[in-house]
């Protein structure tokens, strides 16, 4: 077992382990990655207040989201194709989430299905939803998720329409992978990889794959995925689908105080401050120098998450810090799937716990509800004074 300390020491056994394409799949922006740089430089930014003297006993992680009890404040984002890095890779780290204590949230775009999922855990997890042109396709999708105890809906807002990943395009990502001289080049030297997906439950998208008219081979499958995303979704859209699932309900990809104030008008349960990773919009701004703004725009009245950027537990801390009430890790835990399946997600979530508890004990406070902004130290103009 190699020493992990740190999540850099996952992505090094990840990139090392997986095919090339589903590492950059991961490990990648749109455009020009402007902005999936800028999530992770933005944080480096913000300093941390050190006190000294303070009873460090007795500290807490723990916390809620969206009345959820969590060990930490911390959710296993949806990402696509996770079963593609790990075979059975998204109930391995529902798994692992569930035995942590922490959400695990299924995307649309899993290899593992939703009721493989439910069939692999034993406690609610979260469902992510991409709104398609096949209203009747959502629906049944939106009743799987009921029918599996799916405790939340997220709904990811920022996806109507793909931006371009350069490196997905010049891999031929796909799914299986298509065996082009690059790729059996590559998949020649990841044989641990490819001996465990020989034994993988699935290698398909499960949630369209059997659910889809007309869905029945690879092929069929990619045309359809670039065509089905609904780029007519708006708020009336939005509010129907929540009136739909009946349930709770946290909107992604708000990156802007007014949408903000959409999402909290049509009676969102949490919103994610997100830009997807820096996947879509490149030249966006990073999540943790919008979170400020729309905090202020929206108040207590609506529970404010983040995402994007996160790498590390004094990410999360400042986070927190600066009025977050949950955050979510993408890549991190899939660095960990990656290098080692179920256990590398246990060990990215204990490096993460371990820097959060570390550091929160070391600027003077026991529990993360304490944690706020007299714990950070933020540069002069860190929120920008950008104009429309």
């Amino acid at each position: 077992m190699p020493i992990i300390t740190s999540i850099a020491d996952l992505k090094k056994l990840h990139e090392r382990r997986v095919p090339r394409m589903f590492f950059d799949y991961a490990e990648s922006g749109s455009w020009t990655e402007q902005t999936f740089r800028e999530n992770t430089s933005d944080f480096d930014q913000i300093r941390l207040r050190q006190r000294v003297a303070v009873d460090m006993t007795g500290r807490s992680t723990a916390g809620q989201m969206i009345g959820e009890d969590v060990a930490m404040p911390v959710a296993l984002a949806p990402v696509g194709i996770t079963g593609m890095q790990h075979a059975d890779g998204e109930m391995k780290a529902a798994r692992a989430a569930e035995k942590f204590g922490v959400p695990f949230t299924l995307s649309t775009m899993s290899i593992n299905s939703i009721e493989d999922v439910a069939g692999a855990t034993s406690k609610p997890f979260w469902f992510q939803l991409y709104m398609m042109k096949d209203t009747d396709y959502v629906s049944r999708l939106i009743q799987r998720a009921k029918d599996a105890k799916c405790s939340a809906l997220v709904i990811t807002l920022d996806l109507q329409i793909l931006g371009q990943r350069h490196k997905d395009i010049k891999n031929g990502l796909s799914t299986p992978p298509k065996l082009t001289l690059k790729t059996m080049a590559n998949l020649a030297t990841k044989w641990a990889w490819g001996i465990e997906m020989m034994t993988a439950k699935r290698r398909e998208f499960g949630n369209i794959v059997g659910h889809v008219k007309g869905i029945s081979d690879p092929s069929s499958l990619s045309v359809w995925a670039a065509e089905s995303f609904d780029p007519s979704l708006d708020w009336d859209k939005i509010a129907q689908i929540k009136e739909e699932w009946g349930g709770k309900v946290i909107l992604k990809g708000i990156l802007d105080a007014e949408d903000a104030k959409m999402a909290l008008k049509v009676g969102a349960d949490a919103i994610i401050v997100s830009n997807h990773g820096g996947r879509q919009l490149d030249g966006a701004l990073s999540s943790i120098r919008m979170l400020p703004a729309i905090l202020e725009a929206v108040g207590d009245e609506i529970e404010v998450h983040m995402d994007s950027g996160i790498r590390s537990g004094q990410d999360v801390l400042k986070a927190l810090a600066m009025g977050a009430r949950g955050t979510y890790i993408g890549r991190a835990f899939i660095y960990g799937l990656g290098a080692m399946g179920q256990q590398g997600v246990t060990r990215a979530l204990e490096v993460i716990h371990k820097e959060l508890d570390t550091t929160m004990a070391l600027c003077g406070e026991t529990n993360v509800a304490d944690l706020g902004r007299h714990n950070l130290l933020i540069p002069e103009g860190f929120e920008g004074r950008w104009q429309t």
